[in-house]
Order: structure tokens, then sequence, then C-alpha cells
């Protein structure tokens, strides 16, 4: 029987096209979702849409379409683009406008509720709609949010319902203290950490339906709805199929991914008090089971670390990315060039740079050269099996595989690469196209070695690169060379 495997994005809002730090997320969590589905993992890899607040209440009004029309549109154009990230076709998708969420969102409010976390109260308070969160004064600068500059920050003045997050903070700092790694990497971790040590502050859960009516009912309520981030939170277990655990269904989805299934959620580090901390406290006022790994992406920077911005025009677009370069190459440079953890830049001279040098003049030229030579020297060879290479045995880099299970993937990346270099290294020394001239079946032996080799590099990219990956394995089993570049050199691109 498979082991399940559970992972996770967070849902992004329908308002707006994905950017290059949405595909940062989605193809982090393709390549972890690709390698445990390779290790013989049960995967469930989960995404969709987050499809409420005011935020998509406001687009829709704008654009005259009704709140549902919008959403249902956006979802069609996140699917597409979703599929030009590369993301595999096995994954998940959840809307947080679908009747299954609503009623998973609905009675999770009822278990809170009945535990005694939810109250109702009169409060003012100022609002960013572009983060759909409440912000204090010293969270402002010059009285605007510092991620939505230009955004007029709203004053909340009206009766709501409040989750009793005060009322955490032990547990969830106990919580912490049992699970030392659950918030990669570690100074993410810290972070929030201090944050609780400081004391939580009760937050509001819902808003007056007469103001903004795109949300889902508050049970037994019909003047409120709740509040966007209370509601689409609750899609991490209603996509499994949560609440019918409740019916004793020992082998539904949710038993078999949340409880037994290591449930894995990335994010970036904007969302990590969300995920770490607002859902935590959540899932405990319900009686679920926390997550057990919650993995912070930085942010994708412009140069000199200053935040993509499409008003300060320098965003990079994914897409045009992607079409122009291939899917493949995207992947490669947000898994390759972009730091697991830390925030990081993405100019076009760096890609330009990086794909040249390590896809046109690195990986791709290996590729034909050593397939060249397999096939003008009719070399033969015995390759490792696929079970063998799952090992990770000494044909593996060192610690590959514990770079993956902690979320490294740059520094998995980089051992790739390395055997690429070493491979280069390997024809410059032994010049089998020399030794060709005069001990055929002395070249034939180091081509072998160099088509096995590279086999097990193709190999260890199907996380990352799946489609290049596929095509080098192919082309070593079938002994051919490739009719044309894997990738061709900028001057000879059209």
């Amino acid at each position: 029987m498979k082991t399940p495997f559970y992972i996770t994005t967070t849902l992004p809002y329908v308002n707006a096209p994905l950017h290059v730090g949405h595909a940062l997320e989605f193809v982090r969590a393709d390549a972890v979702a690709r390698y445990k589905a390779l290790l013989g993992f049960d995967v469930f890899f989960n995404t969709g849409t987050d499809e409420h607040g005011q935020k998509i209440y406001t687009k829709a009004l704008e654009l005259h379409k009704t709140p549902q029309e919008f959403v249902d549109q956006g979802f069609t154009v996140f699917k597409h683009q979703v599929e030009s990230f590369g993301i595999t076709d096995t994954v998940h998708y959840v809307r947080t406008t679908d009747d299954t969420h609503i009623a998973a969102a609905q009675e999770f409010w009822r278990r809170v509720e009945n535990n005694g976390y939810i109250y109702k109260k009169n409060y003012e308070a100022k609002y960013c709609v572009g983060c759909e969160s409440e912000k204090t004064d010293s969270e402002l600068v010059e009285g605007e949010c510092p991620l939505h500059p230009g955004t007029t920050i709203e004053i909340i003045n009206e009766e709501n319902y409040f989750f009793k997050f005060s009322a955490f903070q032990d547990k969830l700092l106990a919580f912490y203290e049992s699970n030392p790694t659950f918030i990669t990497p570690a100074f993410r971790f810290n972070e929030m950490k201090s944050f609780v040590e400081g004391g939580l502050q009760d937050f509001s859960i819902s808003r007056v339906k007469e103001k903004m009516s795109w949300g889902v009912p508050v049970p037994g309520d019909e003047t409120q709805v709740m509040y966007v981030w209370f509601d689409a939170l609750v899609n991490y277990i209603s996509t499994l199929g949560w609440p019918r655990i409740a019916e004793g269904d020992a082998n539904d989805s949710f038993t078999k991914y949340w409880i037994h299934g290591t449930p894995t959620q990335y994010c970036g580090k904007d969302n990590t008090r969300f995920q770490g901390v607002m859902w935590q406290a959540m899932l405990m006022a319900a009686d679920v089971p926390n997550s057990q790994q919650i993995v912070v992406n930085g942010f994708i920077t412009s140069d000199g670390g200053i935040r993509m911005s499409k008003t300060l025009g320098n965003v990079i677009d994914p897409f045009v990315v992607s079409e122009m370069y291939g899917v493949d190459v995207l992947r490669f440079f947000l898994l390759k060039e972009i730091t697991s953890f830390e925030d990081s830049p993405f100019t076009m001279v760096r890609f330009l740079e990086s794909y040249q040098a390590n896809l046109a003049n690195g990986l791709g030229n290996l590729v034909s050269r050593i397939m060249k030579m397999v096939v003008s020297y009719e070399v033969d060879y015995m390759l490792p099996t696929d079970v063998d290479l799952l090992e990770f045995d000494d044909a593996v880099p060192e610690g590959f595989k514990q770079k993956i299970d902690t979320f490294d993937l740059k520094a998995a990346m980089d051992d790739i690469w390395r055997e690429v270099s070493g491979l280069d290294w390997l024809i410059q020394n032994k010049e089998p196209f020399k030794v060709a001239k005069t001990d055929m079946k002395a070249a034939q032996e180091i081509v072998a070695e160099l088509a096995t080799r590279l086999y097990i590099i193709g190999f260890l990219l199907q996380p990352f690169m799946p489609t290049t990956a596929t095509t080098i394995m192919t082309l070593v089993k079938e002994k051919k060379s490739p009719e044309q570049p894997l990738f061709k050199r900028l001057e000879e691109q059209g």
C-alpha cells in the first residue's frame, strides 16, 4: 500500500492574472509532488481559487458582471495559467464557491462556535482590501499598506463575529515546541513564534451582508457573511471531503491524506501568519489535527531587491517567458536561480545569461555531444534501473534526497548541474573523440560511462524539468542523437 502525501499551494484570488511569485509557489509545490510520486507515494496535490471577499466583489461590479460570472471566468483563466507552469495533470482543483466547500466552511464555523471560540461585538478597524486583512498603525507606512501602495485603507465600523484568537497563545507555543521544524525555513518559524509570544488579538471573521454580500453565509445569521480568510483557509480540508470523517468513513480522503499524509503547505512570506498561526489556531478550535509542514518562499524582486510592481513597471510576466522559451526553461530558472527561502531577483538579463550558460551551452550541448558519440561509435551500455536509482545510491549526488526532503530545491538543482559540469570535464580530459581514432573499444567505454551518467541526470531532473527529463532518458535508452538542440542558443532563436 502506498504511503499518502498531501501538498497544497495557497489559493490566489481570481481578480487578477497570476504573477511570477505565484509561478514560483506552484512550480516548487509541483516539483515536490512529482518527487514524492516518483518515490512511490500516493500524492494528493491541491490548488485552486479564492473566490469570495471585497476585492472580488468590487472587481466584478467594475466589469458589470455578477460576482459568480466573474469568478467562473476567472477560474477558467486560472486553470489555463497553471497549465503553462507545467503542473502535473493529476492536480486537484478546489474553488471556494463550490457547494461542497461552502458546506464545509459552514460546518467548520459551527464546530468553532460550539466550542466557544466565536462571539459577536462592535468594533472599528483599518482594513487593506488588497491583503483582505486588518492593519495596525505599526503595519502601515505613511498611512498605506506597504504591500499594496496606492490602495486606500478602509475604516470598518460595524458589528461582526470574532474568533477568540487570544485563547490560543499557549496552545500554539506548545505546538511549536513539539514540532521544531513546523515552518521552513527556521528564521520564518522564529518570526511566527515571536509574533505569538507578543500576544494574540481576537480578529473579526464576518462582514455585514448588507455592505458586502459576496461571501459564505454565516450559519444561523443571514445578516452576516464569513470573512474571506476564515472561509478560504478551510479549503485545505474541504478539498479532501471534510467533514465526512465525522461519518466514520475510515477510507475517505481526509483521513488518508490529512491524518496520515503529512499535510504540507507552500506559501509566500506575506502569507506565513495566516498559514502558520491563524489557520493552526482555527484547526485547534474546530478539533481538527494541525498541518504538519509550512514551507515559506521569499519574494521575487527586480534589480536592487525592489519588490516587483506593475506601478513601477518591473514585472516579469511568467506566461511570456513560458511561451517564448518553453515551460521547462521557466521552471529551470525558478527552481535553480531563485534562492529557496530568501528574496531573490528575477530579471531578463539574469534569465538570459543563465539560459545561455546552463541550458543552451550547458545541458543541451552536453546531450548533443554525448549522444552523437553514442551513435557514431555504436556504443552499447547497460543502464541502471529506475528502481535502483530510487534507492539514491552512490550514482546519485550525496545529500540530494535530503535537500528535496527539506525543500531546498535550489540546492538539489545545483547538485544536478554539478553533474552536468562533471561530464563536461570528463569529455575534456578523456577526449573520447581523439581516443576513437586509435582505440575504438576504449572510446566506447568512455562514452558508455558518459551516457549512463547522462541518463542519471535525466532521471534526477524528472521532478524539476519533466519534459526535458523524458527527452534525455528516451534518447539515452534508444541510443539516438537529438534531431535538434534541446535548447537553442539565443543567437539562433528567431
